[in-house]
């Protein structure tokens, strides 16, 4: 069986989760972020080491002795574009980039993972520690799983971790089935003709048809939990005109978040909206088009995967919150679902906690065991583990 980690390695853990919160990278530009991963955890001797993989994406693999299952564990590499708000002494010092979603938090959880299997390597199969590029533009895991390297890891089973506020600390929320909705950005442009403030007559301004579209988005909404025919539309931007007085605008951008239950249903959602808008933009003389961002495809638990989960967890004897799942919110970690067996599992940040993307978040330190630990439970259930090797020193920075 796995070892627990103990206070020094949770100390040196925290103390890297700092620094990985002082340095963050957005999506597509991890590299400094993946170069710090492989040079901590080089020491801990993988058998292979995948770099670039789906972007800067990093995989680290551990062989058992015998044949078995290929396990992937995953967290996330990226931040995201905001500015922290915090006196923390090891605040980001990246101007308007932030760890804000909690991945420096999911990495080092990882990285716990891996100095334990320098220690005890699983006895069958293998372990394969992603750390993925891109999660928050939903570009990464598909990335990754396109890459012709992913194909020499394809994993059995795959799981991943995500810290949530609104949880109570150290709780978890995991079941079978759905576990998040399906997202998808919408950005909606209209094009019309300036003229001078005194004659808006001469124009042909979209400020009528911006006021009557984001009306008109509450009206396509339906449901407040998510369950079969929910639907939500969130206005999540939009600019018209310019900073000045004199001149009417002749264009606007609308950015919108729809929502649903399941991956297919969003695409009917999509085109109802352009339906509605292009009605409105037509009425009022204005040209539309339109692009679409950051599919998100809905994470479903498969029943075995999940299982595994819960065994991790009664395991560490965690507390469980039971009427939580699904969510609202969207991870492209779903997209595993499609090669392997997979489950994603929420452990609770605390329930008066800042939530994530808000720029006063912080990961919470204590939750790094909990989470390295139910990550251990499940490899070992899958692969087993050999007898731990005598103490060896590892990076502490």
């Amino acid at each position: 069986m796995l070892s627990p980690i103990d206070d020094k390695e949770i100390a040196v853990l925290r103390d890297w989760r700092h620094k990985l919160h002082q340095f963050p990278e957005v999506s597509g530009e991890e590299v400094e972020t993946a170069r710090e991963v492989v040079s901590f955890l080089s020491d801990t001797q993988p058998d292979q080491v995948i770099t670039e993989l789906g972007g800067h994406g990093v995989a680290l693999v551990y062989e058992g002795e015998q044949s078995g299952p290929a396990v992937l564990l995953r967290c996330e590499l990226d931040a995201l574009q905001i500015q922290e708000i915090s006196d923390l002494p090891y605040k980001s010092r990246n101007d308007g980039k932030a760890h804000m979603c909690g991945h420096d938090g999911h990495m080092t959880m990882m990285a716990a993972v891996a100095r334990q299997l320098h220690r005890q390597r699983p006895l069958r199969g293998r372990a394969i520690l992603l750390f993925q590029p891109a999660e928050e533009t939903a570009h990464g895991a598909e990335a990754v799983i396109a890459d012709p390297k992913f194909a020499s890891i394809k994993p059995d089973y795959a799981f991943a971790i995500h810290n949530m506020p609104g949880l109570p600390l150290g709780h978890i929320a995991v079941a079978p089935g759905q576990i998040t909705c399906a997202s998808m950005g919408l950005c909606i442009k209209l094009t019309g003709k300036v003229s001078h403030a005194s004659v808006p007559e001469a124009g042909i301004s979209p400020a009528m048809a911006v006021s009557r579209i984001i009306a008109a988005l509450q009206r396509l909404q339906a449901g407040e939990t998510v369950e079969p025919g929910f639907r939500r539309l969130t206005v999540t931007g939009v600019e018209m005109g310019k900073r000045v007085f004199g001149i009417t605008p002749g264009n606007a951008e609308i950015r919108i978040t729809l929502r649903t239950p399941e991956s297919d249903a969003i695409m009917g959602l999509l085109e109802e909206t352009l339906d509605m808008a292009r009605k409105i933009a037509a009425e009022e003389r204005l040209t539309l088009d339109y692009s679409t961002h950051n599919f998100f495809r809905a994470c479903v638990n498969d029943n075995d995967a999940a299982a595994i989960f819960d065994n991790a967890v009664d395991r560490m004897a965690l507390s469980r919150v039971t009427d939580y799942l699904p969510i609202r919110g969207a991870e492209d970690f779903g997209l595993f679902g499609s090669c392997s067996k997979s489950a994603l599992l929420f452990i609770g940040s605390g329930m008066d906690h800042p939530m994530v993307h808000n720029p006063d978040y912080d990961f919470p330190d204590v939750l790094i065991p909990h989470g390295a630990g139910i990550f251990l439970g499940v490899l070992d259930q899958l692969l087993g583990s050999t007898h731990q090797k005598p103490t060896e020193t590892l990076k502490t920075s």
